[in-house]
């Protein structure tokens, strides 16, 4: 999924009162282009001190919009975010597990409520990757959640890319359920569109992507989270691969583990 619908979700929890999954349980980062970056607090609630919170995970595969963005493994990732009251900035590295592939990003970000029972997002990231050639964008980021229920949570996440000069569209539906005081459930669902963000030539329907995402509490600062996610390709992905000669199955199955600390 989004991406930054990582930070929105985490925030979403705090705001319910259910434990926290990190970042890296909705992860749907890109080569060129990371969606989620930070473990971020309640973007409402004003934290007048710093809140540090270190993330070390690891995803069978680099999966992002749809697609796998290396050749062969996974990608271990490393995230620090720093947060004063609704103002969080990140950094974030990514490293192939079995590939020569190393990716940057540095962002900031702005959390506040829109109006009862809306959360948003608004920020800005830099990306820089390093493997065969080098890569680099500029990131502006929104999104939005209607957060009244946690058992059904709607989201919305925004993020035009300046190297692409285009933009890409997710929309979610989040389900949060605490099985025990430590441990929680969250089933989702999300369908992408793609207008010029991954290809120019196609615009539309990209991806349909579900999946389960698991947290265990080890203490009020330390989880383990886990996802297990399915993404199925439609038409921008199919025609992509039918125009470079590739006739196999385009659907991703990944899963990713993560260790989130805050300080």
């Amino acid at each position: 999924m989004a991406i930054h619908s990582a930070k929105m979700m985490a925030s979403i929890l705090c705001l319910l009162g259910i434990n926290g999954l990190s970042y890296g349980a909705f992860a749907n980062e890109s080569l060129e282009h990371i969606d989620s970056s930070s473990h971020s607090l309640l973007p409402s609630e004003k934290i007048e001190s710093l809140a540090v919170t270190l993330d070390l995970g690891w995803d069978s595969k680099y999966i992002s919009q749809g697609r796998n963005n290396l050749q062969d493994g996974g990608i271990y990732w490393l995230n620090t975010s720093v947060q004063y009251g609704n103002w969080t900035t990140y950094a974030l590295v990514g490293r192939g597990d079995s590939q020569a592939y190393t990716e940057w990003n540095l962002g900031l970000e702005y959390g506040f409520n829109l109006v009862e029972n809306f959360d948003a997002n608004l920020g800005y990231q830099r990306i820089e990757g390093y493997g065969s050639s080098r890569c680099q964008d500029n990131e502006l980021f929104a999104e939005l959640a209607y957060t009244a229920t946690p058992w059904l949570i709607p989201s919305i996440n925004y993020v035009y890319s300046t190297e692409a000069n285009g933009y890409f569209v997710e929309m979610s539906l989040h389900s949060f359920w605490n099985i025990t005081d430590h441990f929680s459930l969250t089933p989702y669902i999300t369908q992408g569109f793609d207008f010029k963000y991954r290809t120019a030539e196609h615009n539309g329907k990209n991806n349909l992507q579900f999946g389960l995402e698991s947290n265990y509490q080890l203490s009020p600062n330390m989880s383990v989270s886990g996802h297990i996610s399915h993404s199925i390709a439609q038409g921008d992905i199919e025609q992509e691969a039918a125009a470079n000669g590739d006739t196999s199955s385009q659907d991703q199955t990944y899963a990713g583990i993560h260790f989130t600390m805050t300080l």
